[in-house]
């Protein structure tokens, strides 16, 4: 096993700032679209995008993120990974400037994208620093910190963004990323060493061509589902078969491969599998759950974005408290009942939306997302330590690949599926309201709800506005039921894969969560 160099105390905690500030960084923009979204559609205060153009904002960004992840971490091994760290950095600024001045929806999702390369340059090789950083206890601690600043990005994106919708424009979400990646790069050229592996995994170009085609094609098949009538051969089901064919063949692939850039051998592996797995689930739940609660708060209940950001706020309480409290809790009882019971909490949290209308007290809203962020900070941070204290060093960057592209696939599917579910039973529900509506008036009332309360406010028509409300509120009840149910399978998975073994094993190192499990 490869030995790490031994780095002053001091320069570690000063690298760990440096590693955090740039996780943090893109997990505020995995989220910081969502109190954005009710501006964005709005075409006047913003582009006037559809369900699917905002759709595809997020999900160009989670696809390139997910689907190029594993192909920087073995360009990482290859030329250093403070290299390729400063590298993304300029891109994820560069992009950052593009998406803020986008002028369509069109160049909106290609600088989202261009942001998703950035973000696929930076986290595999912060990951792979940070694991060369620090050894032992010091390696899991920090590991659970940084783990800590995803449920903390999500969970804040969407305050950050109310309180910037407040004062300025929408481009102003993203130009906040530049002050912060500039300060990043000046701490990653002081302080970061440009560590790099002894065993240089060789580039994947097959693997890369057809997980992006692959994803890309499913991801099309879903949204496109949710914006036609009728689901036909071509429109819908034959991208979403290709998708899985090629997504298939991607997995074959790898798994012929002798270094794959991707290993899905990691995955077969029942903690590591099991856990990423559950991971996986609980982002494809958060992402579904923040695209219909955005919507709600300032479309339905008419909430300015600065509210909206403050109602989501004890979330991002919540996540910063419940990472460290769940280390703790593992340590005294067990990582599987503390992070199953917190998983299943969060996913009975997500499912309270079933009960909440157009009147309900805003109280309420604050209470569910306090759980939700506390629950999720007990699972992402102790999950995350204990999957990579399971990894050999010399494995830290495939590891890292394999978490890191399961969880943005989790939250690409959940934008893509539950904007189509979202986008499917509003449908059917504002139908019965619009049999006497004039022709173009209904063809826009039937897009979104968004686009109903335009159209009925230009036209006069309180009575639509009050049925696109109505009928966006049932859609988010079942939406909120689908999303409970993926949280809580994400539950019932963390239990198995993290059930002790029955036969005797040996003594596990002090950095290794797992134990907890037994």
């Amino acid at each position: 096993m490869t030995t790490p160099p031994t780095l002053p105390r001091t320069r570690q905690q000063l690298i760990l700032a440096v590693l955090l500030l740039s996780s943090l960084l893109i997990w505020l923009d995995n989220s910081i679209l969502t109190t954005t979204f009710e501006t964005l559609a709005d075409p006047v205060r913003g582009l006037g995008a559809s369900p699917a153009q905002l759709q595809w904002a997020t999900g160009s960004y989670t696809l390139v993120f997910a689907t190029l992840m594993f192909g920087a971490g073995a360009l990482g091994d290859r030329f250093g990974h403070r290299t390729v760290l400063a590298i993304g950095m300029v891109v994820f600024g560069g992009s950052s400037l593009w998406a803020a001045y986008a002028t369509d929806a069109g160049q909106l999702i290609a600088g989202r994208a261009a942001m998703g390369l950035g973000s696929a340059l930076i986290m595999p090789a912060a990951m792979a620093v940070l694991m060369w950083t620090f050894t032992g206890p010091a390696r899991a601690t920090a590991i659970g910190i940084s783990s800590a600043s995803a449920g903390v990005g999500i969970a804040a994106g969407p305050l950050l963004s109310g309180l910037l919708l407040d004062r300025f424009w929408w481009g102003s979400v993203f130009l906040i990323n530049l002050p912060v990646v500039v300060l990043a790069l000046i701490g990653i050229t002081m302080l970061v060493p440009n560590f790099r592996s002894p065993t240089r995994r060789p580039l994947d170009p097959a693997g890369l061509l057809l997980s992006v085609s692959g994803l890309a094609s499913l991801a099309y098949g879903l949204i496109r589902a949710g914006q036609v009538a009728s689901w036909t051969p071509v429109g819908v089901w034959v991208p979403i078969a290709a998708g899985v064919a090629l997504l298939a063949t991607f997995v074959l692939v790898e798994l012929r491969t002798r270094q794959p850039s991707f290993d899905p051998r990691l995955l077969a592996r029942r903690m590591f599998g099991g856990g990423n797995a559950a991971l996986g689930m609980l982002l494809f739940a958060m992402t579904s759950a923040s695209f219909y609660g955005a919507f709600y708060l300032q479309g339905a209940r008419g909430f300015s974005p600065l509210q909206a950001g403050l109602a989501f706020s004890p979330a991002a309480f919540g996540s910063i408290v419940g990472a460290p409290l769940g280390v703790r809790l593992s340590r005294r009882w067990s990582l599987r009942s503390v992070t199953a019971s917190a998983l299943a909490t969060a996913g009975l949290a997500m499912g309270s939306l079933m009960f909440f209308g157009l009147d309900t007290p805003l109280f309420w809203n604050e209470i569910m997302y306090l759980v939700q962020g506390l629950s999720i900070g007990m699972v992402i941070g102790p999950v995350t330590a204990a999957l990579m204290s399971t990894l050999p060093l010399e494995r830290a960057g495939a590891g890292s690949a394999v978490t890191n592209t399961v969880r943005q696939t989790g939250s690409l599917l959940g934008i893509a599926v539950g904007g189509t579910i979202m986008s499917i039973v509003y449908r059917r529900a504002i139908e019965p309201a619009l049999k006497d509506t004039p022709g173009p008036l209904r063809e826009q009332a039937r897009i979104s709800a968004e686009q109903a309360r335009h159209a009925a406010a230009a036209a006069h028509e309180p009575a639509l506005a009050h049925a696109a409300d109505n009928a966006f509120i049932h859609a988010m009840h079942v939406s909120a039921a689908w999303t409970m149910l993926i949280a809580l399978t994400g539950a019932v998975l963390l239990v198995i894969a993290l059930r002790p073994d029955r036969k005797p094993v040996e003594p596990v190192p002090d950095d290794v969560l797992e134990p907890a499990a037994r």
